[in-house]
């Protein structure tokens, strides 16, 4: 590991780039990943696919039930910015995607989708988000069981890096996710690198009970990131920043663990369960250095207890077979 970083002034870094590909590679970079030799493992499309979608574009195939574009409006420009992120040597996603438990839809389908398939709705009547009478919402990216989707304004996709929406509950609704799509990859990363990569610490509401409620310890401690609250599966989790470590709060605890600490370096992470005054053992043998196993397990992770509680070494991941959308 390089000098610590401080995560803490994540958020000037952030303002002092626009598209984010430069913060991306850096980050990856500060957290150990290393791109696999060979080709990505996830390409964009294959020969035979980037035909058909030119032909399409042509007129030139068929466009009755057997159309393969049917869910996608192919009069709809694709953001420069998406195209980018494909197109980085160091794109993690495509050379590791079992770090994300995500799939990419490429290229983009609309919402509402013409073919009934999709599983999200346009924008709801009322919503901040509609220009003029386009309700549509052109879907780029999905959680792995498709609980939530991830899109951009179809009124905005001439813009070469727009906002990015999420679908959020059951009724339609959606909200901004991040302030671009290089953002949004970027957000994506600081979920999931850190904690396969890095020294990890992950506690349970037990855990965070008593005392002043961990949300005000974390404003007190340390600073947010600048990054908006990633939503996925019902939760609205922050991130802060400090030396050498990430630390990730749910606010609607929807999931096993409402806060996961995850350091670059082992000091980093029990230093900040220290100052956040939370109670953990690292007496636990460490699991298999490759974080790339399927389903991917964190190479050096610490289990956050409270004191005379046996740890669970069980860890749950989207996308396993016991898995579902809540």
């Amino acid at each position: 590991m390089s000098d610590v970083i401080d995560y803490g002034r994540f958020a000037d870094r952030l303002l002092a780039v626009r598209p984010r590909w430069d913060l991306y590679r850096e980050f990856h970079e500060e957290w150990g990943y290393e791109v696999p030799e060979g080709e990505p493992s996830w390409p964009r499309w294959s020969e035979d696919e980037h035909k058909a979608y030119v032909q399409r574009l042509k007129g030139e195939s068929a466009t009755g039930e057997d159309d393969p574009f049917k869910d996608v409006d192919l009069a709809l420009p694709i953001p420069k910015a998406l195209d980018e992120w494909w197109d980085l040597p160091f794109n993690s996603f495509t050379h590791t995607p079992r770090l994300y438990w995500t799939n990419p839809v490429y290229p983009p389908t609309v919402r509402p989708d013409p073919s009934g398939y999709g599983i999200s709705e346009g924008l709801p009547e009322g919503s901040p988000f509609i220009q003029g009478d386009d309700v549509r919402v052109c879907i780029f990216k999905a959680e792995n069981q498709y609980c939530n989707e991830w899109g951009y304004l179809a009124a905005e996709a001439g813009q070469e890096d727009p906002r990015v929406l999420v679908d959020v509950d059951d009724e339609g609704g959606w909200a901004l996710q991040a302030r671009s799509i290089s953002e949004f990859f970027l957000l994506l990363a600081v979920q999931r690198l850190p904690t396969s990569l890095g020294w990890v610490l992950e506690f349970g509401y037990d855990d965070l009970e008593g005392g002043t409620p961990i949300g005000e310890r974390l404003d007190r401690t340390y600073r947010e990131m600048g990054l908006l609250p990633w939503r996925e599966l019902g939760a609205d989790t922050h991130a802060y920043g400090g030396p050498d470590v990430i630390i990730l709060h749910d606010r609607e605890g929807t999931g096993d663990h409402p806060l996961v600490i995850a350091g670059r370096t082992r000091a980093a992470s029990a230093q900040a369960a220290d100052l956040l005054g939370l109670e953990w053992s690292d007496d636990l043998p460490e699991p298999p250095l490759d974080p790339f196993l399927s389903p991917p397990v964190p190479p050096r992770r610490i289990v956050g207890i409270r004191l005379g509680r046996r740890p669970s070494v069980q860890v749950r991941r989207r996308g396993t077979a016991s898995s579902g959308c809540h």
